[in-house]
């Protein structure tokens, strides 16, 4: 009892705990039982009307060489073998040497004749998809502080990703699945899973990273005997972490634990569902490469494939990781460039076409946002004899769907594929664009932290309008 005689707020949480559990059935009822609806919201309305409602972004993880993917340079196959006539900046490794031609042909593809090298021919096929970026640039090159840039407008840890800011700003559609899930292709990139994290936004934004595999929910497989069991220890943990909040006051780490207990539960559920691949026709499975003779091809192909599965079901943002095509490696070619991008490539190539063209058939492109990048890409002179070092100052990204204007390029590097000279396209624009397809304003979308209202583009930021359709 309280001093004033009345029924303190301890006291109350204490008799009234059995009811947790009857609230935690009540969020496990369908919505239509509960009346409301199971789109979780995070804002009440978006800021403009939204040309997409998902991403599916294809992180090139390591850096792929723009000069040999999508953006030709005639010059390096002139200056083959000769010094490097422009300054060069500092490297990360400074094992510089002469000009390096590019190993492959560069072929026109579609009705734009947009110009994809042979290590990309069925992603060229979909030339007339895509918006080819080829004025990036980046503030980092070294890994760990590039990978963070790339993803949360920071170079360092700490911030939201780009995909826990969108789902802050859009909720999830399917209140049984996360808004954000990064699926695992075997290599986690530089820099961590802070890479994936909510940062100062409650926890319930960071990603979710399900495995390559069947059970993709290894890490939260019910260890219980029975399903009875399993719900009354999390009744438990409801009824331990309702004291604890009781005295110590709101806490959103607590908080959004409790929550994620809950959405893990369900998880357990609708995830086994939407990752099982085996109703898809044997025709889709080979479209991915599920039937590839190299193992990665089928491993990013079971990627793309699942992404699909996952935005029909509501997912805001799904996030693909590189596989193991060249070791561990990744797309980081210092050495052995012709190596690396064609096995890389091999393992990416058919399935990303793939997910291009089974979006479009199934009318899910243009709401579905693709977005393919690397966090730099590589220099035009070697490093050593055969590799490529980083190369922060000019680099290519593409976008497709979503209300993007395909078939087209923007922007432009120097002749040798340096440095961007035309239209220079900063990370934050990039986010500032993929926010604005989304129907959330970059300027508006913040977040109260430590005194000051934080964005994901911070104090910076422009949208590419020339690139919306």
């Amino acid at each position: 009892m309280s001093r004033n005689g009345g029924i303190s707020r301890r006291h109350l949480l204490q008799q009234a705990s059995l009811g947790f559990g009857g609230l935690a059935l009540a969020s496990l009822l369908p919505s239509s039982a509960r009346g409301f609806a199971a789109n979780h919201v995070s804002q009440d309305v978006t800021h403009r009307m939204a040309r997409a409602k998902h991403v599916i972004f294809l992180y090139m993880d390591g850096g792929v060489s723009h000069v040999d993917s999508f953006d030709p340079k005639p010059r390096l196959t002139q200056d083959n073998g000769k010094p490097f006539s422009m300054q060069m900046e500092p490297t990360q490794f400074e094992e510089n040497g002469s000009v390096l031609g590019s190993p492959w042909q560069f072929q026109p593809y579609g009705e734009s004749q947009l110009m994809v090298s042979d290590l990309f021919p069925n992603v060229g096929r979909c030339a007339d998809d895509l918006c080819v970026i080829r004025s990036m640039v980046s503030k980092f090159s070294e890994h760990n502080a590039a990978n963070y840039f790339l993803h949360s407008g920071h170079g360092q840890a700490g911030r939201p990703s780009i995909g826990a800011w969108g789902t802050y700003g859009l909720g999830s559609e399917n209140s049984n699945l996360p808004g954000y899930v990064v699926l695992d292709g075997g290599l986690i990139p530089s820099g961590g899973v802070d890479c994936f994290g909510a940062g100062f936004l409650p926890a319930t934004y960071q990603a979710s990273m399900l495995q390559n595999r069947l059970p993709s929910l290894a890490n939260i497989e019910m260890r219980e005997s029975s399903p009875a069991l399993q719900r009354l220890k999390l009744e438990t943990l409801r009824r331990l972490d309702a004291k604890t909040l009781s005295e110590w006051g709101p806490h959103d780490p607590l908080e959004a634990a409790i929550s994620n207990y809950e959405l893990a539960y369900k998880m357990q559920m609708a995830v086994p569902a939407v990752t099982d691949i085996s109703s898809e026709t044997a025709e889709t499975q080979r479209q991915y490469g599920l039937e590839s003779p190299f193992e990665h091809t089928r491993s990013y192909g079971r990627q793309c494939l699942v992404a699909r599965r996952l935005i029909e079901q509501g997912v805001r943002f799904v996030e693909l990781t590189c596989p193991k095509a060249h070791g561990s490696q990744r797309w980081d070619a210092h050495g052995d460039l012709k190596n690396n991008h064609t096995l890389n490539a091999q393992a990416i190539d058919q399935p990303i076409a793939a997910l291009i063209q089974d979006l479009k058939q199934r009318g899910l492109l243009n709401e579905t946002l693709l977005w393919w990048s690397g966090e730099f890409g590589r220099t035009p002179f070697a490093q050593g004899s055969n590799g490529r070092d980083h190369n922060p100052f000019g680099f290519t990204c593409w976008l497709a769907g979503g209300g993007i204007r395909g078939g087209t390029t923007w922007g432009a590097t120097d002749e040798y594929g340096y440095k961007a000279v035309e239209n220079r396209v900063e990370i934050h624009d990039l986010h500032a664009t993929i926010l604005h397809l989304l129907g959330l304003d970059h300027e508006k979308l913040t977040y109260r932290f430590g005194g000051r209202d934080y964005r994901l583009t911070d104090v910076h930021g422009k949208v590419l309008q020339e690139l919306i359709r």
